[in-house]
């Protein structure tokens, strides 16, 4: 892919054989042929309408959920975090306020941005580690809350470059999961409007500031992690599961179950992707023999294992 000239008019930054463990949350794993960071959704259609059919496509927001292999990924990686982070309130009435925030806005920042226009509802998205367009892709929620139960509409982008706006009507989703009719292979969320009620902002700070000192005391936020690597089965805790087979600590090169919340597996320093993948493949393993009980994985895993060499 020595094609860089297909990309002249775009103004964002383009990067040939980029490394995403750079990009990424866990702080490892492979190469991928090309990264772009568009300077704004008009850049990005440029880039799009510039990009060859056959060019498997994959778009990140702060990297969050997402391992790349350490033999990496071929195509082409759009990162919106950069660009996308446009974030204004687009109306308000008597009872409840629409705000506008494109893919690349982090939800911490959409929660504080509510409570200062005294809506209600966002409290939760300020423990969510991502961006609106990977929330927007996985239903991304915690503690009760859901990034869909406050979505009205959304703007996605084609292929092609070309915008299309839908309604929350058109979507069907679920826990960590989002569907929808006529949906189209590689189409991206850059922007949504999200619906909330009116609220006492004071209350919402002092819920959203309860809702990070928790997540501070259960998560391993010093430590490259991914955030929950399983989904919690029904009527259970995948954190519990894991620790009841004795797996906190368990550790496989530089990747180590937490000792601070089980379903978070962290990068101690020196981890491979393959170290991760190894251990979440063996920790699934053995909740399945010692429970019965299959862990879904929440976090994607892409590209290739590396080739050894002798």
């Amino acid at each position: 892919m020595n094609d860089a000239y297909l990309f002249r008019a775009v103004r964002g930054r383009l990067l040939r054989h980029a490394p995403m463990a750079e990009y990424v949350s866990w702080r490892a794993g492979g190469v991928v042929d090309w990264l772009f960071e568009p300077a704004d959704l008009a850049d990005l259609q440029q880039m799009l309408a510039a990009l060859p059919a056959q060019w498997p496509l994959m778009w990140v927001g702060l990297g969050s959920n997402l391992l790349v292999r350490d033999g990496g990924w071929r195509g082409m990686v759009i990162r919106l975090q950069p660009g996308l982070r446009g974030l204004r309130l687009e109306s308000k009435s008597a009872d409840d306020g629409v705000v506008y925030a494109e893919a690349g806005v982090a939800l911490p920042k959409l929660a504080r941005f509510c409570v200062s226009e005294q809506l209600a509802g966002a409290a939760f998205m300020a423990g969510i580690p991502g961006t609106v367009g990977g929330a927007l892709a996985m239903n991304a929620g915690c503690y009760g809350g859901q990034t869909w139960q406050a979505v009205d509409r959304v703007v996605m982008i084609d292929r092609k470059g070309v915008l299309h706006q839908r309604g929350r009507e058109v979507f069907v989703t679920g826990y960590r999961e989002v569907s929808w009719q006529g949906k189209q292979a590689e189409e991206g969320f850059v922007a949504a409007y999200f619906r909330f009620d009116l609220g006492d902002g004071n209350k919402a700070q002092q819920e959203m500031a309860t809702l990070l000192q928790r997540r501070s005391a259960s998560q391993p936020l010093g430590q490259p992690n991914a955030g929950s690597v399983f989904r919690n089965p029904q009527g259970d805790h995948a954190a519990r599961l894991i620790e009841a087979c004795g797996l906190k600590g368990y550790r496989i090169g530089g990747a180590q179950v937490s000792m601070k919340h089980a379903n978070f597996i962290v990068n101690t320093g020196t981890a491979s992707a393959a170290d991760i993948e190894q251990l979440i493949e063996t920790v699934a393993k053995k909740v399945e023999q010692e429970t019965g009980t299959h862990l879904q994985r929440e976090v994607h895993i892409v590209g290739e294992q590396a080739t050894c060499r002798e």
